[in-house]
């Protein structure tokens, strides 16, 4: 996906794979911050990615790719499947015929394509990683499931290996009560050092190698505290085995490896459902599209179609990129893009959305936006900057968990002096600090918002909800007033029937001849009554139409003179309206257009036109008031129309006859009143108020998901999608407190037991296994905390709730 450019400042979001522990992105953040031409470096360990704001003009994307190998993990280039685009491959030599340079097959009409997995395009040469370089493997393209895989590997050679350990260990008989003779005639801890050797080299790599990393970024993280206990162990448990025996600790180290790996691969399965939102956007394009080239079908990779080529789209297949239909009717189910559930008629001329699906009929297309330019690619990257942006609680415990290592370090090494000034042996004050250093371990703490964000902003997207960032998720759950436009936003924006009032004339014959007349019209009130008229049966013929321009018109339909218009028209006529004159103006009152009708001479009918309210708007104002927040229309209509519309739904207030360049001076004065206002608007003529409240959201934008202003985009134009954004959000928000209240207060309570305070007074004493586990158990809790935000309740119509 290519980085997006503004006044010298690129986004660009880089696959980071390899992120093993949340406190591991402090690294990859320190380092690229430090670089020339980065301004801002965020880090997500969830999704494995970075969002990293820098100046096109000093650095590049192959650039940050660089910074990022040379920190020792993993990056492809940008975070998009390749099938969508490459940003890191190299362009195509110009002047060579397209079908020719991609290798393109022909295929045959009768034949379906076949969707074939692709490799990408070739890359820049990788750099290898300091891991690789050491010949311990590495991460380099791992996903999260082979990261969760060699988690599960490691911890097993470590738990295998801790059981003979423990065996054969003094603690071991003591618990157990089993004397088991030595193999070879070695003595126990001889024999406990070569069983340990797997552990230390293979299972317990990762938090060695990532200590290095961390130190050479000048920053601390958990992995320079989990080697720290493991090696501390180890290595004075080598030193007392290689100077004659004594009380060794390789149970300890073993079995801390192994509960670490365990908690650490318990907690990573759960994170990774966090990514499925995201994931499942990432694999809605097909990776292969069919093109017409010289009149012939011809299956090229999606990455490689150009504006401009015409794509063959049979029934069943996906739409591979943006475009404009050229030829063929069918229905297209957009849901996976817009969230709008009933498939959308396209027939020549409708614009299509890439990833979305033909239902039925061929259609010819013409591709519009390709790459980083289409809708998906666009959502894509909203959604992922958002998961990668920091709450303003996340930055606070990023910086927590960098002093919290810190503090483990320095406290493991008092714990260690104390214990031994108070003549205690090295082994029992040894065992207290490396029990200090791993149960203070921030990874909790690291966790805590970002997989809440990363399900909140999943969940919404699966809604056509896309937040933009973290703060608009935290501000979504303190709303206390939503602003919502009229036009376009509660209403469908199109006119549509709300009354018949006849005089005289069956209503359904009067439809009937006034619909014969509309039909030969052009105006909406004409196209709406034409609406309203055809279910009633074959429609009658106008003959010897006129329009009348400003007035209406007159026709003949089966031998008798029509007149449709307003009251110039009857006027001109010279038409009476008698008791219907009084009606026509209890309609007007009611915000309502009065279409008069007229049969042969004498005044027949109304027909009350207004705007109707979309189907789910009583809902969703039902299900704001239900939630503690008020509701407020504003709108540049008079007040009796706007009135009409909010009685009708429910609104509490009603600020009408508002100018568009003063609807944020409104804004601003709810404000004043001391309330978290958002505003509800299209996006183009509501911009000012969208960036004058609190939060902004912008309806109904469809396949235009790059609205500057708005702090949320909803893809469908259904206002039940905005209780459905401050649910996600208040939900999200409850979450991140959860997680946060859970990972400080565990801290605050462990530390004091793991130092050994209460072993004077209460004999509680805490092992560095059990501290081991304590501290993965911590991190697992607070990943499933946030993927029960799955289970949201959201607000969804109810059919008494619907209005037509």
């Amino acid at each position: 996906m290519a980085d997006v450019e503004l006044k010298g400042r690129s986004t660009a979001v880089l696959d980071v794979s390899g992120v093993h522990w949340a406190s591991e992105q402090n690294v990859v953040a320190a380092v690229l911050g430090r670089r020339p031409g980065v301004i801002e470096v965020e880090v997500n360990p969830v999704a494995q990615a970075a969002t990293v704001v820098f100046d096109p003009r000093v650095t590049s994307v192959a650039e940050l790719r660089r910074w990022v190998v040379e920190c020792g993990y993993h990056c492809a280039g940008q975070s998009v499947p390749a099938h969508v685009c490459d940003p890191m491959a190299e362009p195509d030599p110009p002047g060579k015929d397209a079908a020719r340079r991609h290798g393109a097959t022909a295929v045959h009409d009768e034949h379906p394509p076949v969707h074939v997995a692709h490799p990408p395009a070739p890359r820049e040469e990788q750099v290898p990683s300091p891991d690789e370089a050491m010949g311990h493997g590495g991460h380099d393209g791992m996903s999260m499931e082979a990261m969760v895989a060699d988690m599960r590997n490691r911890f097993l050679v470590a738990a295998l290996l801790s059981v003979p350990i423990m065996i054969w260990s003094p603690m071991g008989r003591e618990m157990l009560g089993l004397h088991v003779p030595v193999p070879f005639g070695l003595r126990e801890d001889v024999w406990a050092m070569l069983l340990s050797l797997p552990v230390i080299f293979y299972s317990s790599w990762i938090f060695f190698d990532g200590a290095v990393r961390a130190l050479r970024a000048r920053t601390l993280d958990m992995m320079v505290l989990v080697a720290v206990a493991i090696g501390a162990g180890w290595l004075y448990s080598v030193f007392i085995t290689l100077t004659g025996g004594g009380e060794v600790f390789y149970e300890a180290a073993t079995v801390l490896a192994a509960f670490v790996l365990l908690g650490h691969w318990l907690e990573m399965r759960a994170r990774g459902g966090a990514n499925d939102a995201i994931r499942a956007l990432l694999d809605l394009a097909p990776p292969r599209a069919v093109v017409i080239r010289d009149g012939e079908p011809v299956e090229i990779p999606t990455a490689e179609v150009a504006v401009g080529d015409v794509l063959l789209v049979r029934p069943g297949s996906k739409i591979a990129v943006d475009g404009k239909v050229v030829d063929g009717e069918s229905e297209v189910d957009e849901s996976m893009v817009t969230g709008e559930s009933l498939p959308v008629h396209k027939s020549p001329g409708s614009a299509v959305i890439g990833a979305t699906i033909n239902k039925n009929g061929t259609l010819r297309v013409t591709a519009t936006r390709i790459g980083s330019d289409t809708a998906l690619a666009q959502i894509v990257k909203l959604v992922q900057q958002a998961q990668n942006s920091k709450a303003p609680g996340q930055r606070l415990a990023d910086r927590a968990a960098f002093w919290l290592v810190l503090v483990a370090l320095i406290g493991g090494a008092l714990t260690f002096t104390v214990w031994l000034l108070s003549g205690a042996p090295v082994g029992t004050a040894m065992l207290f600090a490396i029990t200090v250093v791993v149960i203070t371990c921030p990874d909790a703490l690291g966790l805590a918002t970002p997989t809440a964000i990363m399900v909140g902003t999943g969940l919404g997207a699966k809604r056509g909800v896309l937040f933009k960032n973290a703060l608009a998720l935290e501000t979504s759950a303190r709303i206390q007033a939503v602003v919502m436009d009229k036009t376009g936003t509660l209403t469908k924006g199109e006119p549509e029937v709300t009354d018949v009032i006849v005089d005289g004339v069956p209503e359904d014959e009067l439809l009937r001849l006034v619909a014969a007349v509309e039909r030969e019209s052009e105006h909406p009130l004409a196209e709406a009554i034409v609406r309203h008229a055809d279910p009633l049966g074959a429609p009658a013929r106008a003959v010897k139409f006129e329009n009348v321009p400003g007035h209406g018109a007159i026709a003949e339909v089966d031998g008798r003179r029509v007149a449709v218009g307003n009251r110039r028209l009857m006027e001109a006529e010279g038409i009476e309206l008698g008791a219907l004159a009084a009606r026509r103006e209890e309609l007007a009152a009611g915000g309502r257009t009065a279409v008069i009708a007229a049969v042969d001479g004498r005044a027949a009918g109304l027909i009350g036109i207004a705007d109707a309210p979309r189907e789910t708007s009583a809902a969703a104002v039902q299900a704001l008031h239900q939630a503690g927040i008020e509701v407020i229309m504003l709108t540049g209509d008079n007040e009796a129309t706007a009135r009409r519309i909010a009685e009708r739904i429910g609104i509490d207030a009603v600020i009408a006859d508002v100018l568009p360049g003063d609807k944020a001076a409104e804004i601003a004065q709810l404000q004043r009143g001391g309330r978290k206002v958002v505003m509800v608007g299209d996006g183009v003529n509501d911009a000012p108020a969208l960036a004058q409240a609190d939060l902004g959201i912008a309806i109904g934008a469809g396949t235009d998901v790059a609205i500057e202003t708005a702090d949320v985009v909803l893809m469908r134009s259904d206002p039940l999608d905005v209780p459905t954004a401050l649910a996600i959000g208040r939900g999200t928000l409850r979450k991140m407190r959860q997680n946060l209240g859970w990972a400080v207060g565990y801290n605050a309570i462990a530390l004091p037991i793991a130092a050994g305070v209460f072993e004077p007074a209460f004999g509680l004493v805490l092992r560095p296994e059990i501290a081991a586990l304590s501290m993965s158990g911590s991190s697992f809790i607070v990943a499933v905390n946030a993927l029960m935000l799955k289970r949201l309740r959201l607000p969804r119509p109810e059919p008494s709730s619907r209005t037509g």
